[in-house]
């Protein structure tokens, strides 16, 4: 195995190409869960991101239309998700299942006729003076505008949870929802709300997959990033700094063993590939240990009449 033919400076920056799905789409999570519900749809609202970001891209020729197009089409999905559990009062867990094999099964059908096709190219965003500086500027500096997306994503919602009125009453909400009712805040209203952001930026994780990270469109080419998201809201006790700490994780390690095949590694190759995987599980039993816990109300179902 030549190790010698890995670029770490190359390694980093796909690190940060490689977190940027799972963390925009971990970060919506996030904010659901936060309010009180578990959806369980993350990976059928990415795909169907992913489908809908590619063809609105590919018909138009406009990346930033299709990411558009991409968080308009998780956030329609999840409006389905939020019909069942906020006015349906169905269970959360089933409804979730359900979402995503709802996704799964819609996004074959519609990107049947996109096969082979290659969607117009995103632009990086080559940051003049910051780009040229050795090492950190191939590292930070010289990537697309979703990376830094995901990135100013990650600092609003801790924000907005931490300091804002909005962030105050989210998490009052999924904390106790019938405290939250009693003081006369709409909980069903706020539940809503965090569920459509939560699938607006599942739609975008996927659309960035098979817009920028693998321009192609390929039938169930999300490949468990929805269920990696969810596992990395875990993994973060519900923080937001800790969710890009675990989506930085996972890429590296995903890439890491893309790096390691290519070298020649004498492991076997499906051995390499379930490795972020695995990892991943090993960190959510280490992480099972933490003290913090998940929002008390969390996929409970709310009644008005309580």
């Amino acid at each position: 195995m030549d190790l010698g033919s890995i670029n770490p400076v190359l390694l980093l920056a796909s690190l940060m190409v490689a977190a940027t799905p799972i963390l925009i789409a971990a970060l919506g999570e996030l904010v659901v869960e936060r309010a009180g519900v578990l959806n369980l749809g993350v990976e059928g609202m990415m795909i169907t991101g992913a489908i809908c970001g590619f063809a609105a891209a590919v018909g138009t020729g406009s990346p930033v239309l299709g990411f558009i197009a991409a968080a308009a089409g998780g956030a329609g999905l999840s409006l389905l998700f939020a019909f069942l559990t906020q006015f349906a009062l169905a269970n959360q867990v089933a409804s979730g299942l359900a979402l995503t094999l709802f996704g799964l099964g819609m996004s074959a059908l519609l990107g049947q006729g996109y096969q082979g096709i290659k969607p117009p190219p995103t632009d990086k965003l080559d940051i003049p003076l910051l780009a040229d500086i050795p090492a950190l500027g191939p590292i930070l500096f010289n990537h697309d505008i979703m990376v830094y997306f995901g990135l100013a994503l990650c600092a609003a919602v801790w924000a907005m949870l931490k300091y804002s009125r909005a962030g105050l009453i989210l998490r009052a909400v999924g904390e106790n929802h019938d405290a939250a009712h009693a003081l006369g805040y709409k909980v069903v209203r706020v539940r809503v709300l965090a569920i459509m952001f939560g699938g607006a930026c599942a739609g975008l994780g996927g659309a960035y997959i098979s817009l920028i990270r693998v321009p192609q469109w390929t039938e169930g080419m999300t490949a468990g990033a929805g269920w990696i998201a969810l596992a990395l809201v875990v993994f973060a006790s519900w923080k937001a700094g800790r969710v890009l700490l675990g989506a930085w994780l996972f890429g590296g390690v995903t890439v890491l063993q893309l790096n390691l095949q290519a070298a020649g590694s004498a492991l076997p190759v499906e051995y390499l590939s379930m490795s972020p995987y695995l990892i991943t599980i090993l960190v959510l039993v280490i992480m099972s240990a933490d003290k913090s816990r998940a929002p008390a109300s969390l996929g409970r179902i709310f009644r008005a009449s309580q």
